[in-house]
């Protein structure tokens, strides 16, 4: 099954690349890697702002994470023009901004892993990982996430 077929089992379509809120691109490649900046959790169409341990829940969080995994692939084939180019998903890094006693922040990151690897399947979309909890991320966002991937 392609790429593609698997995101439209999924009810996924890819959004454009977002315009940067800031001055870096959203991606950049670097002979076979591909490094995506960090994307934060939207819903419908607005940041989603909050806490983990605090507003949002463990749950809510890896919905977030989800998201931002969405994003990620519509930025990811903007820079590579066809998913199917993607060799591996090398590395995923996770924000999450949560309170000081929440210790769930790997949870969180797991609604993104967990669809790179519906999408991409166990051998392309198993990647290496960091989830760490932060005081604060831009724009209060409960979630960001960057990505590496290796490309053919």
């Amino acid at each position: 099954m392609s790429i593609q077929q698997r995101l439209a089992e999924l009810g996924i379509s890819l959004p454009p690349v977002a315009v940067p809120a800031a001055a870096y691109v959203p991606f950049v490649r670097s002979g076979n890697l591909v490094f995506l900046s960090g994307h934060i959790a939207k819903r419908d169409g607005q940041v989603w702002a909050g806490q983990l341990g605090r507003d949002v829940t463990t749950a809510e969080g890896q919905q977030a994470a989800r998201t931002v995994a969405i994003d990620l692939l519509g930025t990811l084939q903007a820079a590579v023009g066809d998913l199917e180019n993607v060799k591996r998903i090398v590395k995923v890094m996770s924000l999450v901004n949560s309170t000081s006693e929440f210790t769930e922040q790997h949870l969180v990151t797991n609604g993104a892993s967990q669809l790179l690897g519906e999408v991409f399947g166990p051998e392309r979309g198993a990647h290496a990982r960091s989830a760490f909890g932060v005081a604060q991320i831009p724009l209060g966002a409960c979630v960001e996430i960057e990505l590496i991937a290796e490309v053919a």
